[in-house]
């Protein structure tokens, strides 16, 4: 995906200094119940501020080396070592030397059933021998990006082996209480989120979210403003362009045709905001597509 990285680069400037933690937008791989993707850092000289998000993250360097921060506390990973990163836990990222480390995201939803209490679920971060983890997690990645005819159940397979390990040896039973409290606090919005995620092709308005979870309309805006940094109406924005992008990406279809059916008002409405996240037009990114596949 072509990143966005200097549009992200001075919101999250904005966002520090403010006092806020950006919210990141997850949305799993087509056709699997994850995302794995090689870390967008890898070059160096890269920083990501302050966010969270919903989704259980690990981070697994391979070569080189990064610094993960968790709730401000730093962790220096080096090549052969992984961290894992609870729900709604605030995290930032330092890596100013190239590495070669794969992310892996998991929606919370997997671990429905293996919930503690209150609806919530913590893992330790890191046992120290994290082998079995890392050796799936490169599997996992390899399998989902192949084309030959089932290695997408390979890459599943793989994924279901990752999450036994996960649940049986990595998950923690202990609820600390100020932890409980602060990821119940982040929750809240998590929650909001998902449903617009789900209901982003309706018509949804301020008013109508919140009436849906119980909040005035001020309470709802002051909510995304104060843990999401970012208002209600760009938010909902960001949600359609990421998943329009992944179709238009993934298929043949028109622009407009697209732009019709994930909400935006017209084509050209579409197509400035694509222009500004990928810094191109949705024609430009299709030509190059398509001279990338001769």
């Amino acid at each position: 995906m072509i990143s966005g990285r200097r549009t992200r680069g001075r919101r999250q400037r904005v966002a520090e200094m403010k006092g806020l933690y950006e919210h990141e937008l997850i949305i799993p791989d087509q056709g699997f119940l994850f995302k794995v993707f090689p870390f967008e850092g890898r070059d160096g000289n890269y920083v990501r501020a302050k966010h969270w998000h919903r989704s259980v993250e690990i981070f697994a360097v391979y070569e080189g080396a990064l610094t993960l921060f968790l709730n401000d506390a730093p962790f220096l990973l080096g090549a052969g070592q992984m961290m894992l990163v609870n729900s709604n836990e605030i995290h930032s990222i330092s890596a100013p030397e190239p590495n070669r480390t794969l992310v892996l995201q998991i929606p919370l939803s997997v671990f429905e059933g293996y919930y503690t209490e209150g609806q919530f679920i913590d893992f330790v971060h890191s046992l120290g021998d994290d082998g079995e983890v890392m050796r799936l997690l490169e599997e996992i990645a390899c399998f989902a990006r192949s084309r030959e005819a089932g290695y997408d159940w390979k890459a599943r397979s793989a994924f279901a082996e990752l999450v036994f390990c996960l649940i049986t040896r990595y998950r923690s039973m202990a609820s600390d209480a100020e932890r409980l409290k602060r990821c119940r606090r982040m929750d809240r919005l998590s929650k909001i989120t998902d449903f617009m995620r789900e209901q982003y092709a309706q018509e949804l308005t301020l008013e109508r979210v919140a009436d849906e979870f119980g909040y005035s309309p001020t309470y709802l805006s002051r909510m995304f403003r104060k843990y999401a940094g970012i208002n209600f109406k760009v938010y909902l924005q960001e949600i359609r362009l990421e998943l329009a992008f992944r179709e238009y990406a993934g298929s043949g279809r028109k622009a407009s045709d697209i732009a019709m059916d994930y909400g935006f008002a017209s084509s050209r409405a579409f197509a400035r905001e694509f222009k500004r996240k990928y810094g191109m037009t949705p024609s430009e990114f299709r030509r190059r597509q398509e001279t990338a596949d001769k």
